[in-house]
Parts: structure tokens; C-alpha cells; sequence
């Protein structure tokens, strides 16, 4: 499995240049919006958690899984180095199962697997692709065929998405196990008891029942998460067209801390997320000509657009709603990449 640190790829070298100036400022040597942000997150989860019975429970869980879907936005910037250049101290502050479903460790693996960007998409590669093999799809059954069409309308990924990453990955880690590879495993085992631990704790001294817990905080988060995710790539010839451009509103960049910015956080993905929005507006029209016009005008274009609607083929390779450009027509850029840095 890859899991050394991704490549980073500037524009220009007066891009380069300015984001070496700014790695020296106050706020990127700092990330204080990152620890601001890791006390809020941690602060909100367990207060709404320990004040579930006065807030009632139906104001509650709704809020949990807000803050649960977030926890995972801040995990994400966790495992690419934010705040800390530790990886211990990272994986400690996201070692808590606060969004039930996944251990931090394993996460942080298989995402980084993910940024192998020439592979970005390929069903057998990218462990976050949501595309099968030609010969996979051939020999699903129909069942199959029609949840993994559904999966990829917009209702059908906040509904059956979830369900499919939770099997993945529990499918992923069992193979490992039966290969004789028990490398997941302690992070698996201390994953559990921490979320049994906390289960308990949310039982006994807040009124939240385990059922309510999985079923109405853990798997909504997921859902919630699943918004980002939807058509975040697609499976085009050159592989800087595959990665989104999102221009999302700000509660909704706020939630998935401006990785809808994709296409610029798979370029450049020692950025901080609170860097990222300046970052692309600096160079707006660049990157919209480098992703091949894969820009969309927020999420409820997705929403109106593919609500019902296969917004590309399950089978990969297909041809999807966002075709790719002619490698003739795209923007000519020189391409310097350098080794991911974790300076600031």
C-alpha cells in the first residue's frame, strides 16, 4: 500500500514563490485556525453529547451528526499535516471514534493511497474510487448493477454511500487479515474498545442509546460527508482534469474545510485548509482551464441536476456528465513537481 506523502504541483514559480512567503507568516506557522478549529469541534461534539437530555434529543443527534461529518473534515487536514508536523501528535487529536465508523490510522492510509494522482479514479488503485472494473460489472448481478447506479445519483450516494464505504473497508480489512497481513489490526482493536468506551459513556451519563448513536449520528455523518464526495472526480483521459473545482457556499466550505477546492488540494496538498479559498481565488481561471472545465457552482447544482439521475456510468472508463478536453486544447503549464514538504 502507498502510503508515503503526496507530490505537490505549483502553477508557476511566482505561485510557488508567494506560497513560500506565506508559509512564513504568523498564521501558517501557528495554524492557529486549526487549533481554534480542533477546540470548537471537540468543545461542540461533547457539549451537545453532555447536555443531550436538556436539548432534547431531536435537537441533539441532528447536531452530533453535523459535528461528527466535521470531525471527519478535520481529520482529513490531520493526516496532511495540519496542525503539527507530528503524525503522532496528529493521530492522537484524531484518534477519537467520534464519527463511529473508521480507525484514524487506516483512514490516513488508505487516503494517501488515494493521492496518487495518475491513478486518481482507477477502481484498482484509488481505494476512494466510485467506479468499478469492466470485468467487475460484468459479473455483478443485477441487484448490484442497480445499487451501484444509485450510488452515483445524489440521493442514492447520501443513502446507499455509506453503506458501500462501510462495507469496503470492512471488506478491504478482512482480505488484509486473510493474506496474513495483520498490520491494521492493532489500530482496528483500539479503534473498537475506544468506541465501546464511548458508547458506554454516552449510554450511561447522556441518555443517547448505542442504536441512536450508529444509526442517527455515525451513519447521517457519513451521508453528510457524502455530499463532498459526490462527483468529486471522474474518470478523465488526463488526470488533472479528474479532481473538481466546487465553488460552494460557506457553510458548506466551512464544513469540508474548502476541500471543495478538490483539483487544488490534490495539487498543492501541504496547504492549510484555511489557505486554500485565497489560494484558488489567486488563481481562478487557471485552475478552471487546468481541471478542463470540471467546475461546478456548488452543491445543489449537483443536487438539482442529479438528484435521480446516474451522474456517470458505475463501470469505468465510461463516458460521465463532464467530458474530458482534448489534451490538444488544455492549458499549457509547466509542470515542476517538487517532494510534499511538511514546512510551514
Amino acid at each position: 500500500m502507498r502510503t508515503d506523502p503526496p507530490m505537490s504541483f505549483y502553477l508557476d514559480d511566482a505561485q510557488r514563490h508567494t506560497l513560500s512567503q506565506r508559509r512564513t507568516r504568523f498564521t501558517w506557522r501557528t495554524e492557529w485556525p486549526t487549533w481554534l478549529l480542533i477546540g470548537t469541534i471537540y468543545g461542540g461534539w461533547f457539549f451537545f453529547a453532555s447536555h443531550a437530555r436538556a436539548l432534547g434529543l431531536s435537537i441533539a443527534i441532528p447536531l452530533l451528526a453535523v459535528f461528527s461529518a466535521w470531525y471527519m473534515s478535520l481529520q482529513h487536514e490531520l493526516l496532511h499535516g495540519h496542525p503539527t508536523r507530528s503524525a503522532f501528535v496528529n493521530g492522537l487529536i484524531g484518534f477519537a471514534p467520534l464519527a463511529v465508523w473508521f480507525p484514524y490510522r487506516v483512514y490516513r492510509d488508505l487516503h494517501l493511497q488515494h493521492h496518487d494522482d495518475p491513478h486518481l479514479t482507477h477502481p484498482e488503485i484509488d481505494p476512494e474510487s466510485y467506479f468499478v472494473s469492466r470485468d467487475a460489472w460484468q459479473q455483478a448481478g443485477m441487484l448490484t448493477r442497480v445499487l451501484l447506479i444509485a450510488r452515483n445519483t445524489f440521493a442514492g450516494r447520501l443513502l446507499l454511500g455509506p453503506a458501500f464505504s462501510i462495507a469496503a473497508t470492512a471488506t478491504q480489512g478482512s482480505r488484509k487479515i486473510l493474506r496474513g497481513d495483520l498490520s491494521d489490526v492493532p489500530a482496528w482493536v483500539a479503534h473498537i474498545v475506544a468506541l465501546a468506551l464511548l458508547i458506554v459513556w454516552l449510554d450511561r451519563a447522556c441518555g443517547i442509546a448505542p442504536w441512536l448513536f450508529i444509526a442517527g449520528v455515525g451513519y447521517p455523518a457519513l451521508a453528510l460527508s457524502a455530499v463532498r464526495s459526490f462527483h468529486e472526480h471522474r474518470a478523465a483521459a488526463l488526470h488533472e482534469h479528474r479532481s473538481v473545482i466546487n465553488e460552494a457556499g460557506a457553510i458548506w466550505r466551512l464544513l469540508f474545510l474548502n476541500n471543495n477546492y478538490h483539483l487544488v488540494h490534490h495539487d498543492l496538498p501541504h496547504v492549510p485548509w484555511f489557505a486554500l479559498r485565497a489560494v484558488y481565488e489567486a488563481s481562478a481561471q487557471q485552475y478552471r482551464e487546468r481541471s478542463g472545465g470540471f467546475v461546478v457552482k456548488g452543491y445543489g447544482e449537483w443536487a438539482k441536476r442529479y438528484a435521480f439521475a446516474s451522474v456517470a456510468s458505475p463501470m469505468h472508463g465510461e463516458r460521465s456528465g463532464f467530458e474530458p478536453i482534448p489534451e490538444r486544447g488544455t492549458l499549457a503549464v509547466q509542470r515542476k513537481p517538487v517532494h510534499y514538504s511538511r514546512s510551514r
